[in-house]
């Protein structure tokens, strides 16, 4: 009895491992090893913030193996670097991949973060029915219908909804729907995605209002937060109604509770909508509202943020409490005050620093790139005025972080060239560190940061050198105005 012990806990462990991650991703990859892909989740379509399910290093023959749990088809993203590509997942399935040859170093010549790549990932072995494949043959459906009658689908002519209701016959037929084609939540995953998508086109042309779309998809029925293509439906359904001002409350009101951050009169007046009578309905709306009204200047990013605090403690729905914390955590991202992630990067001889050990000074992070015109004219500016910069206070330091993709490059500018000589201070490698770069909200070079000497985030934007930040810094000490005919013990 007492050997059997130990077998029975094997057995339950390994069980418990494999109830955990029941989908697998395997992959050959053609020109990417050593490289780390991470498999990436939308925890919620209005925030996108992301969750890392699994990592890996792809080994030197150019494969690798994720791992994650699925209990409901999701969308995906699997990247590498600053590339990227999305698919949907299935519960219990096995995916097998491929990617071939690839030019890493199109990051060095355009703006990925303007103009994406995607990872030209091949799937094999899928069956005919496979959720991915089905909805690309959908999507070419529509596509070419769209395109071959695309005037009768542009704003900015007239559109004309006989064609809306032609391809939704078209889709029909070749896709017969459930239940879900009558609006209802049954069906699969697939239906839904057909139903919601050429929903948010009706809403999207004026074919539809938000009232038939809601009573069709939303009235009476229950809110499924695990499917995406359903949220992006709602999300999209309520985009603007709320935050711009309504018929029955002006956006003066909505600003004023805004400001005074009272949830519940706010709550009470958005009510009045019939669309937003339903409780649950109504507060994803508010939740929705307050993350468009955080990006208006119209109102106060307090009162935003104090009213989200309160959804997200006293919701008596987990969905929504979870929905308001990861808003807020989007907004503190890049918000003045907030402490930024320490992060350890090696000089030009390979020595690792750490933006900890510059606790207690003011320091003017650059993210550049030594070959950009750009990077090297605002670098010019800040060579000239280092001196004066540093002889005015000395817990001011100049920090550049070279964010190009090859270590030697930097290296080279700094002690092989005259004008590398001249920006004599701390140089840093990102070390194709891409997901600091995105913490950090480096979308284009240069990127300038100024962190105070709590180690806070001092600027939502930090200005640029030419702007003239470094002749009257905010580090500068204040001079306290010395009152005429005052005797000195009288002086403040």
């Amino acid at each position: 009895m007492k050997r059997l012990i130990p077998i029975c806990c094997f057995l339950l462990m390994t069980l418990a491992v494999t109830a955990q991650n029941n989908v697998e991703i395997a992959g050959q990859c053609e020109n990417a090893a050593g490289k780390r892909i991470e498999l990436y989740y939308y925890e919620d379509m209005l925030s996108r913030a992301e969750r890392l399910m699994d990592a890996t290093q792809i080994d030197d023959n150019g494969q690798f193996t994720l791992h994650c749990y699925a209990n409901y088809p999701r969308l995906v993203v699997l990247q590498i670097e600053n590339y990227s590509q999305s698919f949907y997942i299935e519960p219990g399935r096995h995916y097998n991949t491929y990617l071939p040859h690839f030019d890493w170093d199109q990051d060095e010549r355009r703006n990925l973060w303007l103009d994406p790549v995607a990872l030209p990932f091949e799937f094999l072995n899928l069956a005919p029915d496979e959720l991915n494949l089905r909805i690309a043959r959908f999507e070419e459906t529509v596509d070419s219908f769209v395109t071959a009658n695309r005037v009768w689908f542009d704003l900015k002519y007239h559109p004309q909804k006989r064609y809306m209701d032609t391809l939704e016959a078209l889709v029909h037929k070749r896709w017969p729907a459930g239940q879900s084609a009558r609006g209802d939540q049954g069906g699969t995953f697939f239906e839904r995605y057909v139903e919601y998508t050429l929903a948010v086109m009706r809403l999207s042309l004026h074919f539809a209002s938000r009232k038939q779309l809601h009573n069709r998809y939303l009235a009476g029925k229950s809110v499924l937060y695990h499917d995406e293509n359903y949220m992006t439906f709602l999300f999209a359904l309520n985009e603007d109604a709320i935050s711009k001002g309504t018929r029955r409350v002006g956006k003066n009101r909505l600003i004023d509770w805004v400001r005074r951050a009272d949830l519940t009169a706010y709550m009470d007046s958005i009510g009045t909508d019939p669309l937003l009578f339903d409780e649950q309905l109504r507060e994803l709306a508010a939740i929705e509202a307050l993350k468009e009204s955080y990006y208006d200047h119209d109102y106060d990013r307090t009162g935003v943020r104090a009213m989200l605090r309160t959804i997200s403690t006293s919701s008596k729905f987990p969905e929504h409490r979870k929905l308001a914390e990861n808003l807020l955590a989007s907004f503190q991202q890049a918000e003045r005050g907030t402490e930024l992630p320490v992060i350890e990067l090696p000089d030009a001889d390979h020595n690792i620093h750490s933006l900890d050990e510059f606790r207690g000074k003011w320091v003017y992070l650059s993210f550049v790139r030594v070959g950009d015109p750009n990077s090297l004219r605002e670098l010019e500016t800040m060579a000239h005025f280092r001196d004066s910069v540093y002889s005015k206070d000395s817990n001011v330091l100049f920090v550049s972080i070279s964010c190009d993709r090859e270590f030697q490059k930097m290296y080279h500018f700094l002690h092989n060239s005259r004008r590398g000589q001249r920006y004599n201070w701390l140089w840093l490698h990102f070390d194709r560190n891409y997901r600091l770069l995105e913490r950090y909200g480096v979308v284009r070079y240069p990127t300038f940061i100024l962190i105070n000497p709590e180690g806070k985030l001092h600027y939502n934007i930090t200005p640029s050198p030419e702007s003239g930040i470094l002749l009257h810094g905010p580090w500068e000490k204040k001079k306290t105005p010395v009152e005429e005919n005052a005797l000195p013990f009288f002086q403040r």
